[in-house]
C-alpha cells in the first residue's frame, strides 16, 4: 500500500513539475499560447512608460507586436531596473523590456535577443553649467539609475560623486531641486523630459555614443526557445517595416539606425558561449 501511494505521489509531483517548467519556459518549451510576464519600467519615455494605466513606449509596443507574431501573450509588470535582470535570470520575469544595453557583463546573467535600438548616454544639467566634456564632470555630483549603463559610465568619471536612484523620476526631481550637478540618462529619455518640461531651465551636456551594445530584450539563459521566437519576430518586424513604423511613433526627431530599417540586416547580439 505504501509503495502504491509513493508511486501516486511521485506521479503527481512529476506532473506538477512539468506544468511548472511549461509555465516558466525551459530550453525546450514553447511559448505559444502562454502569457509571459515582462519586467519593465514606468517612467522612461519614449522607450518604456506607463500611460493611462497601460505600459507602452517603443520597447513595449514592439514586444507586443513580436508576441502576436509568435503566438504568445505578454503581461507587463513594473519593477526597478536594479533588480530586473536578476528577476529574469531567477524566473520572476520571462522577459526584460527596458532599453537594456546588451553589455558583456550582463550577458553573464541573462541572454539577449538581437538588438532593436541604439542610443547615446547624455548628462542633463542646469542651463549654463557648461558640462560639455568628460573632464568637466570630475568632482561633480552625478545622479544615475542604479545598475544602468549610465551608472557604469559615471563610476568611471574621475572624482565624480555618484548618487544612485531606483527610477528616472526620482533623479529628475533631485536635479530640478539643485541637489545634483548632472543627471546621467539615455539621450532619448533626457530629450523627452526637456521637450515635456520646456519651462525647466535644463539642457543636455556631455553626450557619448553607446557603441556595440544595442538595446535588446533579456531572457533566462536556459530559455532558448523564447530567445529564438523573439529573434524570429523581430526579424519579421524589421523586414516588413513594422519596426520603422513603431519607432516613428515614439521618436519624432531621431533617425532609425539603417540596420533596423525595412530590409535591413538587424542588430545581431552574440551571447556568451554562443
Amino acid at each position: 500500500m505504501r509503495s502504491t501511494l509513493s508511486k501516486i505521489a511521485a506521479a503527481v509531483t512529476a506532473g506538477a513539475l512539468t506544468l511548472t517548467l511549461a509555465a516558466c519556459g525551459g530550453s525546450g518549451s514553447s511559448a505559444a499560447g502562454q502569457t509571459l510576464r515582462v519586467g519593465t519600467l514606468s517612467d522612461a519615455p519614449p522607450s518604456i512608460y506607463l500611460e493611462n494605466g497601460r505600459f507602452t513606449g517603443y520597447d513595449n509596443e514592439l514586444l507586443r507586436d513580436i508576441a502576436k507574431r509568435e503566438g504568445f501573450e505578454v503581461e507587463f509588470v513594473g519593477t526597478e531596473f536594479s533588480s530586473l535582470l536578476a528577476g529574469v535570470a531567477g524566473g520572476k520575469f520571462d522577459i526584460g523590456s527596458s532599453t537594456i544595453s546588451s553589455t558583456e557583463a550582463r550577458k553573464k546573467t541573462v541572454a539577449f535577443s538581437n538588438g532593436y535600438n541604439t542610443g547615446f548616454t547624455t548628462v542633463v544639467t542646469a542651463k549654463g553649467a557648461n558640462l560639455k566634456d568628460v573632464a568637466a564632470l570630475g568632482g561633480k555630483r552625478l545622479g544615475v539609475v542604479q545598475g544602468s549603463v549610465q551608472d557604469e559610465f559615471a563610476g568611471k568619471v574621475a572624482g565624480a560623486q555618484v548618487v544612485r536612484f531606483p527610477d528616472y523620476n526620482a533623479g529628475f526631481a533631485q536635479l530640478k531641486n539643485g541637489t545634483l550637478d548632472g543627471w546621467v540618462v539615455p539621450q532619448d529619455i533626457g530629450q523627452k523630459y526637456l521637450d515635456q518640461n520646456p519651462a525647466v531651465p535644463l539642457e543636455l551636456g556631455y553626450t557619448v555614443e553607446d557603441k556595440d551594445t544595442p538595446s535588446a530584450f533579456a531572457v533566462a539563459k536556459k530559455n532558448t526557445d523564447l530567445l529564438n521566437k523573439l529573434n524570429d519576430g523581430l526579424a519579421k518586424a524589421i523586414a516588413d517595416g513594422t519596426v520603422a513604423r513603431i519607432y516613428g511613433q515614439f521618436y519624432k526627431n531621431t533617425p532609425l539606425s539603417k540596420e533596423l530599417q525595412q530590409g535591413g540586416p538587424g542588430l545581431p547580439v552574440k551571447n556568451l558561449g554562443a
